[in-house]
C-alpha cells in the first residue's frame, strides 16, 4: 500500500540501511509535535509538518547526510520535496518510517530521551501497520 501512496519523487532508504548508517546521518522528524514528544529516533530534530518550518534547520548545513521520517514515509516524501527544492543536496525518505524501524526492532526515545516501547500511532487505521510498541492515539 505504500509505495502507492509515495510519488517516488525523492532519494529512499530502507529502515536497516539507515540504522546500519545511523552514526552518520542527521535524523529529521516531520511527524507532529505530538508524534514526536511520544518517541523519536535518538537525537532527531523535529520539523512538523502541518506547521513545518525551514527555521528548525537553523544549523544543519545543506550538504549535511539527512534522513527524513514520519510515521510510514509519506508525510516525510514532501518535507524532503521541500528540502531538496531549497537546496539541501543529501537527503533521503526513510521508507516505512519509524513504524517499520520501531518493526525492525530498533530503539525510540521519549521526550526526555529515554529509550521507551510507546509510538504515537497517528490513527488505528495508521496504526495497522506498526507490529510491536506500545500504539498511542493521543
Amino acid at each position: 500500500m505504500l509505495k502507492t501512496l509515495l510519488k517516488n519523487d525523492v532519494r529512499v532508504i530502507s529502515v536497516k540501511e539507515a540504522h546500519q548508517k545511523k552514526d552518520d546521518f542527521t535524523f529529521i522528524d516531520s511527524r507532529e509535535k505530538a508524534e514526536f514528544e511520544v518517541s523519536h529516533i535518538k537525537n532527531a530534530i523535529w520539523v512538523g509538518y502541518d506547521d513545518f518550518n525551514m527555521s528548525r534547520l537553523k544549523g544543519i548545513s545543506k550538504n549535511q547526510q539527512i534522513v527524513v521520517y514520519c510515521s510510514v514515509g509519506a508525510r516525510s516524501e514532501k518535507i524532503t520535496e521541500k528540502l531538496v527544492k531549497s537546496g539541501y543536496t543529501d537527503i533521503q525518505n526513510m521508507y516505512g518510517g519509524v513504524f517499520e524501524w520501531i518493526n525492525e526492532g530498533f530503539p525510540v526515545y521519549d521526550s526526555k530521551e529515554k529509550q521507551t516501547n510507546k509510538v504515537h500511532a497517528y490513527s488505528k487505521a495508521w496504526g495497522i501497520w506498526l507490529k510491536k510498541g506500545d500504539k498511542v492515539y493521543q
